[in-house]
């Protein structure tokens, strides 16, 4: 299942063989793609929800990459829990290898 949740409390699902991808489900909801950074992406199976993490250049206006990548992950894992808990599936938030990388620069940086 790819689901995409707003920051504004807006959640849109698919079935990731209809929208593998988040900006075809917001072009088949009739949402401009690119409006693609407003959203977070999970993708859900029955072993737990996988947040694609990608972070969008500028996200809240800071400009200090730690401090951005530090806010987008607490409001993304605030957001998504939330979103979870709402639909009654309770499972670990998992972020995939390949989108760790923002988290090497950081321990790299230190």
């Amino acid at each position: 299942m790819n689901i995409i949740r707003c920051q504004e409390n807006q959640n849109y699902v698919s079935h990731i063989d209809e929208c593998a991808e988040r900006n075809i489900l917001l072009i088949k909801i009739d949402l401009p793609s690119s409006d693609i950074d407003r959203y977070f992406r999970i993708v859900l199976d029955r072993d737990g929800a996988d947040w694609n993490f990608v972070l969008p250049y500028g996200y809240r206006n800071i400009i200090d990459k730690d401090r951005r990548i530090a806010a987008f992950y607490a409001d993304g894992f605030a957001v998504i829990s939330e979103f979870l808990s709402l639909i009654g599936y309770f499972v670990d938030i998992k972020i995939p290898k390949r989108y760790r990388r923002y988290f090497d620069t950081i321990s790299e940086g230190r």
